[in-house]
């Protein structure tokens, strides 16, 4: 069974974009696009890190256009955001966050680890889920709910859904 970062290497030869997977980035840049090339940093450790990176990259060949490199231009920080919310549907999505509480996954990092990103990648999809929704939501027969849970712990409410608290 492939990993995360294999099946987004497979996604991206599928759509004839080449990964060079070891690029010598100077400062703080992790990967880039541009037309149909992924370079990776050579910092990059692990497997969720790379997949976490390759990830938004490929959210940028889905949902941008052009050179987006200055984020303070108000065109290209939404572009950013659009790649980035792309990312966190393809690596997390509010199935894999229901798919980790029932594994029994209630701390970020044990939710990182069985979705196979980045703490950091989590923390920041939870942050614009609950930009996005709120600090609850109803997906398929669930409620999610984004904010400090006060209790732990699976309920059955009013329409029978099953309420998922989450962070």
């Amino acid at each position: 069974m492939l990993n995360k970062y294999e099946e987004l290497l497979e996604e991206a030869a599928a759509q004839n974009i080449s990964v060079d997977e070891n690029f010598p980035f100077h400062g703080n840049l992790k990967g880039l696009y541009v037309d149909q090339n992924i370079a990776l940093s050579d910092q990059l450790e692990t497997s969720a890190e790379k997949a976490c990176i390759l990830a938004e990259e490929l959210g940028h060949h889905y949902t941008s256009v052009g050179n987006i490199l200055d984020i303070s231009d108000p065109a290209n920080a939404k572009q950013e955001r659009q790649a980035r919310m792309w990312t966190y549907e393809r690596l997390i999505g509010l199935r894999g966050l229901i798919d980790a509480y029932q594994h029994g996954c209630r701390e970020y990092h044990e939710t990182a680890e069985f979705l196979d990103v980045t703490e950091e990648q989590l923390r920041d999809a939870i942050a614009d889920y609950r930009s996005k929704y709120g600090v609850c939501t109803k997906y398929q027969n669930y409620y999610i709910m984004f904010g400090t849970p006060t209790d732990d712990r699976k309920e059955k409410n009013e329409d029978n859904a099953i309420v998922v608290l989450i962070f």
